[in-house]
């Protein structure tokens, strides 16, 4: 019993030592990972940061008892539930994810899990014997026989995502040596310097974040200036506005300050400020002209229609 009190307080003890000496955390799933794929991915880390698991319960405890030193560290207790890990580094998160994601590696499909994606059959010529027959029959899956061995004859559904993977499913799978799922380790938080985020935000360019902020700066001066509030965001839009209400002013009256001048002249003097005349080919003009002229005469009047105009007008 005293060694596992001992094994629990040094286990709180590396907690509180990693959060104290790596300044960034990025939390991870550890779902249907084995023992030698856990040790390929601690290896892929030695050097960059370092991976622990353990009991949640633990690693609460370990916080809660240093928040009165520590307190934002209160931002990581939401984020320690279900299979989770800690990956502590002194990277940039944004360069070691990729590295976290490269540990994925395909397996085959168990009965009971939860499916983490939707599995779909293709319709294909199979490797199976006419035996198999009847087992594609009991998932009622429509076949037939092709040069001797087992065809699909449409797209199946096996199964859905989020939902269990039955065992005859799975059988069939691991019978067509498909491997529908990639297990390894998956990003969720991101710990950086006292603030939690999601872990695909690490995805975001820098483009994109200018541009979100953009479109919040937007919204807040169009806020502002609807409900006639001052606010940093409005005050170039405010500016603006009473800027054109003088140059108004100015145009419609003799005074004028050093910012109007400019535009005062464009509209009392427009000719001063067009642009040169570009040269035109007469040659041109005259074919133009000559088409134009031919184009526009109208065809002469016969006799007879002359006549007839002139009965029409006397009756």
């Amino acid at each position: 019993m005293a060694d596992v009190k001992e094994k629990k307080r040094l286990y709180m003890e590396k907690v509180v030592d990693h959060l104290q000496k790596y300044p960034r955390i990025i939390f991870v799933t550890c779902d249907n990972i084995g023992s030698s794929h856990m040790q390929k991915i601690r290896l892929s880390l030695r050097g960059r940061a370092v991976l622990l698991l353990g009991k949640n319960t633990l690693m609460r405890k370990a916080i809660k008892d240093q928040l009165e030193a520590h307190p934002e560290w209160e931002a990581i207790l939401p984020c320690i539930k279900n299979n989770v890990g800690m990956v502590f580094t002194t990277e940039k998160c944004q360069d070691l994810a990729p590295l976290l994601l490269e540990s994925r590696v395909p397996a085959q499909a168990k009965a009971g899990i939860f499916a983490p994606q939707e599995v779909v059959l293709p319709k294909h010529i199979t490797t199976l014997e006419p035996t198999k027959t009847t087992f594609f029959a009991a998932l009622d899956i429509a076949t037939k026989i092709t040069k001797g061995c087992v065809e699909i004859l449409n797209d199946v559904i096996l199964c859905r995502e989020g939902e269990r993977v039955g065992s005859s499913e799975a059988a069939l799978m691991a019978m067509l040596d498909i491997r529908p799922f990639t297990y390894g380790l998956k990003l969720i938080h991101v710990f950086d310097e006292g603030h939690v985020f999601p872990s695909r935000l690490l995805d975001t360019r820098p483009e994109e974040l200018f541009q979100a902020f953009a479109s919040g700066v937007a919204n807040v001066a169009a806020l502002s200036l609807a409900l006639s509030y001052p606010s940093l965001a409005a005050f170039p839009h405010v500016v603006a506005d009473a800027f054109k209400n003088l140059v108004a002013i100015v145009l419609g009256t003799d005074y004028s300050f050093e910012q109007a001048k400019a535009i005062k002249e464009r509209v009392e003097n427009p000719d001063a400020f067009a642009g040169p005349v570009t040269p035109v080919n007469n040659n041109n003009n005259n074919n133009n002209n000559t088409t134009t002229q031919t184009q526009a005469a109208p065809p002469e009047p016969s006799s007879s229609s002359e006549e007839e105009m002139g009965m029409d007008g006397f009756w």
